[in-house]
């Protein structure tokens, strides 16, 4: 059921809602407002926003707008969690939308993304073996995948590097989107899989967690 306040707009369970340095995907560094959403139906075992699972509280459409228009900022991220779980969060990316905003979505991949206003950017990710979570992915979404959107990789080890690269070139994504490849912050060290990019001559962006490396890996906003 649809939850609507008594002004008739449409409810969400919000985590937070913060405003720093986008840091990941092609638009690293540059300031971005976070929705990130309650609840995640994975448990991937790298996760860094664990404390998303639970809590929040209930935001209408309209509060989360005022929040965005007082950072100022043209670049709105909604995140998770995984922010697709709640149905109304469709038609709050469509609203932010009209009012101009850039939108980006992550989502974890085992959420159909058809129904997401396609004026957004999707950044998919593909969860790898080493995520725990690799069978829980809905890989219909490739087809719907569109050129501006992106599609991320995080990976462990070299065994999840290969599997990447398989899944890019069975669905033929190098030519479909922009790839990003990513070390699991604390696991693979980012020169490694470096290597491994240049040494294939992978058509893709080595995606490194930037707002880690400015801030610290437990901190998130400024």
């Amino acid at each position: 059921m649809n939850i609507i306040d008594r002004e008739g707009y449409f409810q969400v369970k919000v985590r937070e809602i913060f405003t720093s340095i986008q840091g990941e995907s092609s638009y690293s560094g540059i300031p971005c407002t976070f929705i990130r959403m309650t609840g995640c139906n994975l448990r991937c075992s790298y996760c860094d926003t664990t404390y998303a699972y639970y809590d929040g509280r209930e935001l209408s459409e309209e509060d989360i707008i005022g929040e965005a228009r007082r950072a100022d900022i043209n670049i709105v991220e909604i995140t998770g969690g995984e922010p697709l779980l709640q149905k109304e969060v469709f038609h709050l990316i469509k609203k932010l939308l009209d009012e101009d905003y850039k939108v980006l979505i992550e989502t974890n991949g085992s959420m159909n993304i058809k129904d997401v206003d396609k004026r957004a950017v999707v950044i998919l990710d593909i969860k790898t073996p080493g995520s725990g979570m690799s069978e829980k992915m809905d890989l219909s979404n490739l087809k719907n995948i569109k050129s501006t959107d992106e599609i991320k990789f995080v990976v462990t080890n070299r065994t999840d590097y290969e599997w990447s690269k398989d899944i890019i070139h069975k669905y033929n994504l190098i030519n479909k989107c922009r790839l990003l490849l990513s070390p699991a912050y604390g696991s693979l060290p980012p020169e490694d899989l470096a290597r491994w990019m240049i040494e294939d001559r992978l058509k893709a962006r080595l995606n490194l967690q930037l707002h880690k490396y400015i801030f610290g890996s437990d901190k998130k906003r400024i």
